[in-house]
């Protein structure tokens, strides 16, 4: 029998085709099959292939913690508590690199209303989904006054070239939306402190969230459920209505506005 020798796989390509082999899994009954006689070796090549993947597979997924994102596309997304720990929280000052290789100043963001938001270009399928609602809102709302803000938690692969060509998926104008990378330790500073969610590398929340042009956080939604996508969308056009010296309205928009101000210990996916 030829010896095989399986493609290397990284950490986050077999986290994710080992989420797509369970999947599979349990989707498929078990069926017993009797296989004729003369068929019996290619089929068990076949075999040994696919038990050499997984054995190769499952290493990467005990190693691997499993990003947040990363739930079957057949789930419903989950609503989750809001992060917004005090209202019109004003933005913290960063730079980091955007998708054309150029220091990205927040301070550029004076005066504009800006979403921001957390992926890795090698989320295998929640992040697609997400950047394709903030696509979808860039288009609906077109407005140079909008900008989409959005933090790779992946920086050791999500060079800017590799950012650059993420954006061609989704036609992003990148005037108008930035991919921004640089070192871990500043994205989760950033995500943190100033978006107020939760990152680590391969992890992080599915919400994105609004700042006005005074830069005070206004507000945060989940971008994989449609309705809260809707909201989003009515808060950034309000928030864009406003004039430039508005007073902070009394309250934040949130998922769930009775939510205790203080930041909740489960997973914010």
């Amino acid at each position: 029998m030829p010896r095989v020798t399986a493609p290397a796989l990284s950490p986050h390509s077999a986290a994710a085709l080992c989420h797509d082999v369970r999947s599979a899994s349990e989707h498929v009954p078990a069926r017993r099959v009797t296989a004729p006689a003369a068929s019996i070796e290619p089929v068990m090549g076949t075999f040994q292939v696919l038990v050499l993947l997984l054995v190769l597979v499952s290493g990467g997924c005990r190693e691997q913690r499993q990003p947040a994102s990363s739930t079957s596309a057949s789930e419903a997304p989950v609503p989750v508590p809001g992060r917004l720990e005090t209202p019109g929280a004003q933005a913290g000052e960063f730079v980091l690199t955007d998708q054309a290789g150029e220091a990205f100043d927040s301070r550029s963001l004076a005066g504009k209303v800006w979403v921001g938001s957390v992926f890795f270009a090698n989320c295998p399928g929640p992040c697609f989904r997400e950047n394709q609602a903030l696509a979808d809102m860039l288009r609906e709302i077109d407005s140079p006054d909008l900008v989409v803000v959005s933090l790779t938690c992946d920086p050791d692969n999500d060079t800017p070239e590799v950012l650059r060509r993420y954006a061609d998926r989704f036609d992003a104008d990148l005037t108008r939306w930035k991919f921004l990378t640089g070192d871990m330790a500043t994205i989760k500073t950033v995500a943190t402190e100033t978006l107020r969610l939760p990152a680590e590398v391969g992890v992080h929340s599915e919400r994105g969230v609004v700042f006005d042009r005074q830069g005070r956080l206004r507000g945060g939604y989940h971008l994989l459920q449609a309705d809260r996508v809707e909201l989003l969308k009515n808060l950034v056009r309000e928030v864009l209505d406003e004039p430039a010296d508005a007073a902070l309205p009394e309250a934040p928009a949130s998922d769930t506005p009775s939510a205790p101000s203080s930041i909740p210990t489960g997973p914010d996916r």
